[in-house]
């Protein structure tokens, strides 16, 4: 138990490193787009969010991508099992239950799905941030009258 506990941590510290990356990442493409004039408010808020949510999806493939590997490496699915879908169900904490790890590493799969819960709700976060910082921008720039004017939210 010590083992699975040991590893599934490791992985999870991994996978925090990675999201963190990723959300600079995501953070450091929001400012930058923010910088820009935004002659069309709502296309530059969607161009935003799209951006950002391109970014924390790479950073989760990335991060089941880690687990499959781990998982590969300590030998915890069944021999027949496909690794990037035995990790995928257990990430997104879908659990379909059509693969299970072996008996040696069944603490495995919860922990990759409470890493999963703690990266997706990490994910909100930041979108929701950058949604709030973006729209705070181009409320700040548009001009009164137009969507998102610094005038408009007052009423």
């Amino acid at each position: 138990m010590v083992i699975q506990l040991s590893v599934g941590s490791l992985i999870s510290v991994i996978n925090i490193m990675i999201h963190a990356l990723a959300t600079v990442a995501a953070v450091s493409i929001a400012r930058g787009a923010g910088r820009r004039p935004a002659p069309w408010p709502r296309l530059h808020l969607m161009g935003v969010m799209v951006a950002t949510v391109l970014m924390l999806m790479l950073a989760h493939t990335v991060e089941i991508v880690v687990w499959s590997l781990c998982y590969a490496l300590v030998g915890a699915a069944p021999g027949s099992s496909e690794l990037f879908y035995f990790a995928f169900v257990n990430y997104t904490t879908l659990g379909y239950g059509d693969v299970t790890p072996v008996r040696e590493w069944r603490l495995i799969g919860p922990m990759a799905a409470m890493n999963g819960i703690l990266m997706f709700g990490w994910s909100t976060a930041v979108l929701f941030e950058v949604l709030l910082k973006t729209i705070e921008h181009l409320g700040a720039i548009a001009a009164p009258g137009t969507p998102f004017s610094a005038a408009d939210r007052g009423r």
